[in-house]
């Protein structure tokens, strides 16, 4: 199904929705991968050498789209920039969490995010969510209350965490389909790893220089630790993260250039099933 935008280029929904299944898949096995992983190692070491062997990658994968060295230059604009910073936010708040709730918590957290799409669309993008898109996305945000089970005895403060990462994440949709369309999907994937680069960087220097107490760093290791040398089980972990995130920098992109961002991002609750399998 095709449909015209203000963009001047045909949506291509059916297109979009089967990119965004693939991606929640990808971003589900991902999550599960660094479940594993949180046992050794920290966050930010993961984070800087999954983008960082991601980088060359999809550079490679750009220079045969035709970007050539302009792919660079183009990853460092605003838009794809913010958009890559947007992304950023949202893995912390999402990791920094996940060695405390159970992944069907933390992916029901996260999913709120298509409430946040549907709520600054028409502020973003210019496009009303229809009556048939407010209903799909409360039948989504319900099995998240079910889920998360607010009042009860078995919620967690912890849980919000991830909820603090919808907004960054429907924020970055939005300017997927606003700002970066014409941007090749290679090109946002590698400004959104150097910005991951970049921003773990940062981080470990900072954790190295303040030392935070060890009482302090007991309570998240795999957030606030130091460094470890890496084995052969940990440097696997980096391999397949890197697989799964070239993949899906790819697919992200292209899914939510592919049609509007309201109509995408309602089935992006499929990862809600992903993730609960």
């Amino acid at each position: 199904m095709k449909t015209n935008n203000d963009h001047g280029r045909p949506d291509r929904v059916a297109l979009g929705v089967s990119l965004v299944l693939l991606s929640t898949l990808l971003t589900s096995l991902a999550e599960v991968t660094f479940r594993y992983a949180s046992g050794e190692g920290l966050v930010w070491q993961y984070f800087f050498w999954r983008s960082l062997l991601s980088v060359p990658v999809l550079l490679a994968i750009a220079f045969v789209w035709g970007e050539g060295a302009a792919t660079v230059l183009q990853a460092l604009r605003p838009w794809p920039l913010v958009r890559s910073l947007l992304f950023v936010l949202m893995f912390i708040t999402v990791y920094a969490a996940l060695p405390f709730i159970p992944l069907a918590t933390l992916a029901a957290g996260l999913y709120t995010s298509p409430l946040f799409v549907a709520a600054l669309s028409p502020l973003v993008t210019g496009e009303p969510v229809r009556w048939r898109g407010w209903f799909a996305i409360a039948l989504g945000f319900s099995g998240v209350l079910l889920i998360l089970q607010p009042g009860t005895g078995s919620f967690t403060w912890l849980a919000l965490l991830p909820v603090a990462g919808g907004p960054c994440y429907a924020l970055s949709a939005l300017l997927t389909h606003s700002k970066c369309r014409a941007v090749p999907p290679a090109t946002l994937g590698v400004s959104m790893n150097l910005a991951m680069v970049a921003v773990s960087a940062m981080v470990s220097v900072a954790l190295l220089v303040l030392e935070p107490p060890a009482r302090i760093v007991a309570l998240s290791p795999f957030l606030l630790g130091s460094w470890q040398v890496f084995g052969a089980t940990e440097w696997f972990y980096v391999g397949v993260l890197t697989l799964l995130m070239v993949a899906n920098s790819l697919i992200v992109s292209a899914a939510y250039q592919a049609a509007p961002s309201a109509i995408i991002v309602t089935f992006d609750y499929n990862y809600l099933i992903f993730m609960t399998l």
